[in-house]
C-alpha cells in the first residue's frame, strides 16, 4: 500500500432539491516523499478533493488511509496551504506562525517552541520581517508565513491548494521556487492543487489531470522525469517537457468534452486551453 492511498472516493452536495455529485470514483496512492500534482478545470472539485483529505469534510463513499490509517477528521499529519493566506491581521509574522508551532506542540518548554518559530521563519528566509504584521507583507511575504506555518507543525502531508493563486506573475514564479526547495529540503510528501499545467510540470513528480465536473474523477497519472533543481527556461526548451504539457492539456479538453450536459441550465461551457493554464 503506498503512503496516501485514497478508493473510490466520492462527495455529493444539495444542489436545487437534488444533488450535485462533485466528486466519483477517485483513486490516488501517493509514495512517501513524493509531490504529486493534480490538475483540472476551475470548477471541477479539486478543492472539495483536498478537503477531504485534510479531513475537513467526510466523504460520501471510498476511504482515505494515511501510512495505515483511517483518515475521518483533521490531524497534525496533514496540513493545508490555502490559496487565501488566513494571517491574524493583529499578530506579526512571529505571532502568527507561533500560533502553530504552540497548538502542535504544547508538551514542549517554551524555549523550544520559541526555537522552532525561528527555524521556519528563517527557512521560509522571512527572519528579517518576524515583527512585521500581515498589512506590512507583500503578498509573495504572506504566502511564505503560510508555508511556514504549515511546516512547523510538521505534517507527513502537505496538501498545496491553489497557493499561488493570489500572486502577480513575477512573485508566483519566486514562491513556486521557494515550494520546490522547502519540499525537496524537508523530505515532505506533497500534494499541489492546481489549474496551471506548466507550474505542475515545473514542481511535481506525477501530474495526475482531474476530469471536467461534475463527477470528477482522476485520469492517467503523468510521470515528469526531470531532474531537480528546475528551470522554467530550460525545461521549455525540452521536447519532453512540450510533449508532457501537450498532453495533460489534450488530456483535460477532451474530459470538458465528454462531460455531461448539466440538467439545470441544460448547457455546456467548455474552457479552452489558455483558461486551463492562466
Amino acid at each position: 500500500m503506498a503512503y496516501l492511498e485514497v478508493k473510490g472516493l466520492g462527495k455529493s452536495f444539495a444542489r436545487g432539491g437534488g444533488t450535485l455529485e462533485v466528486l466519483s470514483n477517485v483513486s490516488l496512492s501517493v509514495e512517501r516523499g513524493e509531490l504529486v500534482a493534480i490538475v483540472g478545470y476551475s470548477g471541477s472539485g479539486k478543492t472539495t478533493l483536498v478537503s477531504l483529505l485534510a479531513g475537513l469534510m467526510e466523504p460520501d463513499t471510498g476511504s482515505i488511509v494515511l501510512d495505515g490509517k483511517a483518515v475521518s477528521a483533521p490531524g497534525r499529519d496533514r496540513a493545508v496551504v490555502f490559496q487565501s493566506y488566513g494571517l491574524l491581521p493583529w499578530m506579526t509574522v512571529r505571532q502568527n506562525v507561533a500560533l502553530a508551532v504552540d497548538a502542535a506542540n504544547r508538551e514542549l518548554p517554551k524555549a523550544e517552541r520559541a526555537a522552532l518559530v525561528d527555524k521556519y521563519i528563517t527557512l521560509v528566509g522571512l527572519a528579517h520581517a518576524h515583527d512585521r504584521k500581515p498589512v506590512q507583507l507583500s503578498g509573495g511575504m504572506k504566502q511564505r508565513v503560510a508555508v511556514a506555518r504549515a511546516l512547523c507543525t510538521d505534517p507527513d502531508v502537505l496538501l498545496l491548494d491553489e497557493p499561488f493563486g493570489a500572486l502577480d506573475a513575477l512573485t508566483r514564479a519566486g514562491m513556486q521556487r521557494e515550494i520546490a526547495r522547502l519540499v525537496r529540503e524537508s523530505g515532505e510528501t506533497a500534494v499541489l492543487i492546481t489549474n496551471d499545467v506548466e507550474e505542475a510540470i515545473l514542481l511535481a513528480d506525477r501530474i495526475i489531470p482531474l476530469s471536467a465536473g461534475p463527477r470528477a474523477t482522476l485520469l492517467e497519472p503523468v510521470p515528469v522525469p526531470f531532474a531537480f533543481p528546475r528551470d522554467r527556461r530550460e525545461l521549455s526548451r525540452e521536447h519532453e517537457y512540450k510533449a508532457i504539457r501537450a498532453h495533460v492539456l489534450a488530456t483535460l479538453i477532451a474530459s470538458a468534452k465528454k462531460r455531461p450536459v448539466d440538467v439545470e441550465t441544460e448547457s455546456v461551457v467548455t474552457p479552452c486551453a489558455k483558461e486551463v493554464t492562466a
